[in-house]
């Protein structure tokens, strides 16, 4: 059987070239896609949050997991599974808009638990974003409207 080789990065470790989705999934080569977020990028929490944030309101929750991934990488360690937490959010909204309620509901609920007890570090909302995690958790029948299902990340937000 013949296979098309992987397609790969500069550092020779396989990434699909292939162009995605708002919502993460992969489209046909050649098809136009949305661009995707640059990796291995160190922000602020300021910055992470504010992109976060505006790739959640445009309905691209898959975007925004990456953003919180870069900041769940790179930050300090007592911080992590905060950044982590907010990235299964994203997910989790990422699942339920692709209809995925399963997937979705697990994420959701367990990104909830990894934010839990960390007060509201860098004005993060983590009391109000476990409580719409476990809302939308109850709710999730079907695919759900990304951008309409958007969480406000901070309390100022």
């Amino acid at each position: 059987m013949d296979k098309a080789p992987r397609d790969r990065d500069d550092e020779g470790r396989a990434r699909s070239a292939r162009p995605r989705d708002g919502l993460g999934r992969p489209l046909p080569y050649g098809v136009p896609g949305v661009e995707r977020q640059p990796e291995g990028v160190v922000r602020s929490p300021d910055q992470t949050l504010k992109e976060a944030q505006r790739l959640l309101d445009a309905g691209k929750p898959f975007h925004a997991h990456e953003v919180f991934e870069d900041a769940w990488k790179s930050g300090p360690e007592p911080e992590r599974e905060l950044w982590r937490g907010l990235a299964q959010l994203a997910v989790g909204l990422t699942h339920a808009a692709r209809g995925n309620v399963m997937g979705g509901k697990r994420l959701l609920l367990r990104g909830a638990e990894h934010i839990e007890g960390f007060g509201d570090p860098h004005g993060v909302d983590v009391s109000g974003l476990a409580a719409w995690a476990r809302d939308l958790a109850s709710r999730l029948r079907g695919p759900v409207d990304a951008r309409a299902e958007a969480p406000r990340l901070t309390l100022d937000g």
